[in-house]
């Protein structure tokens, strides 16, 4: 029987990363969880059993952490996930492409009352929601080692949200099948998978002998600066775009909603191309009580709800510049 390898990659996932900054006693952390992928020439690890073009899944965790330590990028997630594949693609030359994804947890300052600090305290942190900020950068050496082209993607999963009033879902289309009602007021709640694409970047090649330089295109303030992956406001002007129009608009589907939190993203950062959005539905059901003379159906009424797990609609979109 014929057969051909037509596509592999492997790597390294789940590699727990937490670091500390040290700015005097200001301390800065961030936690990640990262994986690292590579593509190239490797087929005949596969094909021949051929263990020689195999950069050991070890050595990429050990590669991760150190440049966990000495990455000036850290504490941004888009460029040290850019700056861990511009690594991978330029140490070895048998590697063409390194897809990187970094999961960032949430950690926020604690505020303590009569401090003079406005941020908060200088090294106390705690968890402030379940949701997680999301990058996938994929670096592209096909083109040659000295013509790396970055694609990233960063986003929001599992940012959980509900509204008890401002939404309904009325003039839906209706035939034999159709059971649901209409209905002017309802719960909206949903778990926001959100994710914004940035338009390609060309990476400049490291010079030095170990290839640990990452020099970083055009930063805010210089001459071309284009506010591309580089501005770190980008992330929180798109989870509050996301937060913000859920809350204030009167929904007529959850459809229109999403369109409308994508536009926002769109109009207020330059450098997304394109935004997507995964929103399944939450669904709360108001409890029957008829049996007991007590009307809990009636929207104006409904007080107490079932919260359903399952089965739920499931909405996706995506919302590009033109």
């Amino acid at each position: 029987m014929a057969t051909e390898l037509t596509a592999a990659r492997y790597g390294k996932t789940k590699v727990r990363v937490f670091r500390i900054v040290r700015e005097g006693s200001w301390h800065n952390i961030v936690e990640y969880n990262v994986e690292a992928l590579v593509e190239g020439d490797i087929a005949t690890s596969y094909t021949e059993a051929d263990n020689s073009v195999v950069v050991a899944t070890d050595s990429i965790k050990n590669i991760t952490y150190y440049l966990a330590k000495v990455s000036p990028h850290i504490l941004n997630a888009e460029r040290f996930a850019l700056h861990l594949g511009t690594f991978l693609v330029s140490k070895y030359a048998h590697l063409s492409k390194a897809f990187v994804t970094v999961e960032q947890l949430r950690w926020t300052r604690i505020h303590v009352a009569g401090e003079a600090s406005p941020e908060g305290h200088s090294h106390s942190f705690y968890r402030d929601g379940d949701d997680k900020r999301v990058v996938n950068a994929v670096i592209d050496a096909t083109g040659g080692k000295d013509k790396l082209v970055a694609t990233v993607t960063s986003g929001v999963t599992d940012l959980l949200v509900l509204k008890s009033t401002g939404s309904g879902f009325t003039n839906f289309y209706r035939d034999e099948y159709t059971t649901l009602v209409e209905v002017d007021d309802r719960i909206f709640s949903t778990s926001v998978d959100l994710t914004y694409t940035f338009a390609p970047l060309q990476i400049a090649a490291p010079t030095d002998e170990k290839k640990l330089e990452f020099v970083t295109p055009l930063q805010r303030g210089e001459e071309g600066y284009d506010g591309s992956v580089w501005d770190e406001e980008v992330p929180g002007r798109a989870r509050a775009a996301t937060l913000e129009t859920f809350a204030v608009d009167e929904s007529a589907s959850v459809q229109a909603t999403l369109y409308k939190m994508g536009e926002r993203i769109i109009a207020e950062n330059g450098s997304v191309i394109s935004v997507s959005y995964s929103l399944p539905n939450k669904h709360y059901v108001p409890v029957d009580m008829r049996y007991i003379g007590v009307d809990n159906l009636t929207p104006s009424k409904a007080e107490v709800f079932t919260p359903i797990a399952a089965p739920s609609g499931l909405i996706k979109a995506t919302i590009s510049r033109k």
